[in-house]
């Protein structure tokens, strides 16, 4: 799990801010392959970073609208 400090790091790695990193991740057009290859983050830290920036409530609806979206898995859509 990352903790507040690890996801402090991961933003003075990446120039993508907070903000811009969850309005991609809600994005539904916007694949996690998309999100790594513009801010090189995984899907793993996308994760942590929705976790820790949304409401608890708002990230369980995100995760359940993410979990089965074969557009924001490009490996389950089959695009290369």
């Amino acid at each position: 799990m990352y903790g507040i400090a690890n996801i402090e790091k991961l933003f003075m790695k990446k120039e993508a801010t907070h903000h811009e990193i969850i309005e991609m991740a809600w994005a539904d057009e916007v694949s996690f392959d998309a999100i790594e290859f513009q801010t090189g983050l995984s899907e793993k830290e996308v994760i942590a970073i929705m976790r820790a920036n949304l409401k608890k409530s708002s990230y369980r609806l995100w995760r359940k609208r993410v979990y089965a979206r074969k557009s924001k898995h490009s490996k389950k859509n089959n695009i290369e």
